[in-house]
């Protein structure tokens, strides 16, 4: 998600852009990401440059999907309908206390909800509910039409996808970089952007303080298939389960968060503890066929914070560590990487998350 949607404003800004890709364009994580654009849903307790910048992309996001449309020729369905946190257990209820309390200290839009009124907004909830958390501006985007979508963009404006290539090291010319090297040679470059996920890491060329300190760390999903009468209206996001309801029906449930390197099999396990922390807050998930089991791998810095901005190697530019947020801060991620390679600096919004703060 983050190097198609760099590679494509920076085309839409002139730059000549090719994409090196190591599988097939669009087929990662950001694939089988659920497509939460969550931002106060999300929002972690006193990291406020990261609240302001999930925000600002989230504002980005319905001209980021009008512009990929018109560049595309394909819908992209975004919604903002809203997401409920909800609780059950009596411990769940004060954590969730603490976490709306301080969205209300900083002047995010959330409301507080008991149970009764919370399954006036979503009646799939059990009886069982006793409170939530309402946040009006949460939305999501389906990624199965929105990366297929990108790709379409990206060639339409000029982008040279190259698939099946792994880039095995950056080329460097004294402190400046030359460009990229794969299984099929060398490609000279002006600029390289690193924005390859959970792999970022591993490519070589790189001293130790500039490559990004980026690891995998898995994520497991579900797909359910939609059944007539079943109408989940919102994202609901239980203390451990979220479940997403799709434009086609379908229901996303997730997600597991495994220190598993670079593992990607489905386990038993995850699919139990999944479904069964879903099934508590939303028990007509019980009935649904099954469609399948997704994985991926999130790309997650040492802080669990993305790296954005430009490297003490001239020309040398990172985009990756975004972790559980890849789909909702591309917009601003993509924004931000174009005006900084464009203007040959970055902003103030993207400082905090600069590669020199690992150095």
């Amino acid at each position: 998600m983050i190097g198609l949607a760099v590679a494509w404003r920076l085309a839409r800004a002139g730059r000549q852009v090719v994409v090196f890709e190591r599988d097939r364009a669009g087929w990662g994580a950001s694939r089988v990401a659920a497509g939460m654009i969550a931002p106060v849903a999300e929002a972690g307790f006193d990291d406020r440059d990261f609240v302001r910048f999930g925000r600002a992309s989230r504002e980005r996001y319905p001209s980021f999907v009008a512009e990929l449309e018109a560049d595309a020729g394909v819908p992209v369905p975004f919604e903002a309908s809203g997401s409920m946190a909800v609780a059950v257990h009596r411990d769940d209820v004060e954590a969730m206390r603490r976490t709306y309390d301080y969205r209300v200290s900083v002047d995010l839009p959330v409301e507080w909800l008991d149970g009764t009124r919370a399954r006036e907004i979503e009646p799939t909830l059990t009886p069982r509910v006793s409170a939530a958390m309402w946040i009006p501006t949460d939305g999501q985007v389906d990624t199965r039409t929105l990366l297929p979508a990108l790709v379409r963009a990206c060639k339409q404006r000029g982008v040279e996808i190259r698939e099946g290539v792994n880039v095995e090291a950056v080329v460097l010319k004294g402190d400046a970089v030359a460009g990229v090297r794969t299984h099929e040679g060398e490609f000279h470059a002006g600029v390289v952007v690193v924005a390859a996920g959970a792999w970022s890491g591993t490519i070589g060329g790189l001293a130790d303080d500039v490559a990004p300190p980026v690891r995998p760390v898995k994520g497991q999903i579900i797909r359910l298939k939609g059944l007539p009468g079943f109408a989940l209206r919102h994202v609901v996001r239980a203390p451990r389960a979220y479940l997403l309801p799709k434009p086609d029906g379908s229901v996303v449930v997730g997600a597991t968060q495994e220190e598993a390197g670079f593992d990607l099999a489905p386990t038993a396990g995850a699919m139990k503890d999944i479904l069964s922390h879903a099934w508590e807050v939303v028990p007509s998930i019980y009935d649904l066929p099954f469609e399948g089991v997704e994985v991926g791998l999130r790309p997650a810095s040492r802080d669990h914070r993305p790296v954005i901005g430009a490297t003490r190697v001239r020309g040398l530019i990172m985009a990756t560590g975004h972790f559980r947020h890849g789909i909702s801060l591309a917009p601003a991620t993509a924004d931000a990487v174009c005006a900084g390679i464009v203007n040959g600096r970055f902003g103030d919004e993207v400082a905090s998350f600069a590669p020199s703060r690992f150095a």
